[in-house]
């Protein structure tokens, strides 16, 4: 979306009293595509991950269906990902400690994701169920992981909320000066992780502005008055690319609201299918007969 290369709609959210499914359309050149993707919390508890996907891959030239993938895998790393992206380009370069707030499937791959970029002394981790933190630190062996209170969690130099709440939880309080926020866990209307004076007070990036106005973590605050989309200092594209600069001031708090943007899973989906079809690593079904 930086280079604007690209054609990405907001999602499409489609509301039931379980859960909610969300329409993620996009296209890079050569490639098009739709993601649809579930977020059912209590899934769980019949074995089940609480967000589930597919990837429709077309072919931009003809519309022909290239490719059906899962992309449960892909959302998880892909959201990592990004998220370690953000932090490479918006927490100070000497940042060694995470937290981790929320101890489901994201937190593992935000916590390989940020291992890559990071040189990591201390990864706090903080979830109501003691139960999936301790699976979580059981985890990775090889990555310095500690069990911590939730404000404990908070002070650290990168934090990740990775929950489905819609009241905020993170104070102001606990964040320290430098402190740089992954704001993961917002991703539809009415979803709220951080408190509000958070947002006032720091350098605040977007994925997609137009999503994260209406579901991400400022969508609330926006809603309540309490927030202006005008104080969105930019998107991560452009920060990636060099319209706008990244972290400036050691000391200001910066946060990433991270909504989740269907360009990056198409670009994801693209590699994969490559990489197949150079193998031969994958099932052929014809889903439409062509005429000859």
């Amino acid at each position: 979306m930086g280079s604007r290369q690209g054609s990405m709609p907001a999602k499409a959210y489609l509301l039931l009293e379980q859960g909610d499914f969300r329409a993620m359309p996009a296209s890079l050149p050569e490639a098009a595509g739709v993601k649809w993707v579930n977020v059912h919390p209590q899934t769980p508890t019949r074995g089940l991950p609480t967000i589930m996907a597919i990837i429709i891959y077309n072919d931009p030239q003809t519309g022909y269906p290239l490719a059906v993938m899962d992309a449960t895998d892909i959302t998880a790393y892909r959201t990592g990902a990004t998220a370690a992206i953000a932090s490479k380009y918006l927490a100070r370069q000497d940042s060694h400690t995470l937290g981790i707030i929320g101890a489901g499937r994201q937190a593992y791959t935000q916590i390989q994701a940020h291992a890559q970029l990071f040189r990591l002394n201390l990864i706090k981790v903080y979830d109501r169920s003691r139960e999936a933190a301790q699976k979580l630190i059981g985890f990775f062996p090889e990555y310095p992981l500690k069990e911590c209170s939730l404000e404990e969690t908070a002070a650290c130099d990168i934090v990740c909320t990775l929950t489905p709440a819609r009241v905020p939880f993170v104070k102001m309080e606990w964040i320290a000066a430098g402190t740089h926020i992954n704001a993961v866990g917002a991703d539809a209307a009415g979803k709220e992780e951080l408190e509000p004076a958070i947002l006032k007070e720091a350098m605040v990036v977007v994925d997609d502005l137009r999503q994260a106005s209406v579901a991400g973590e400022i969508n609330v605050p926006i809603t309540n008055g309490i927030f202006a989309i005008d104080e969105v200092y930019g998107t991560l594209g452009e920060i990636i690319v060099g319209r706008k600069q990244g972290r400036k001031d050691r000391n200001v708090t910066t946060v990433f609201d991270s909504t989740g943007v269907a360009i990056e899973d198409l670009a994801v989906a693209k590699l994969i299918y490559e990489k197949a079809k150079k193998s031969s690593s994958y099932m052929l079904i014809d889903i439409i007969e062509v005429s000859q």
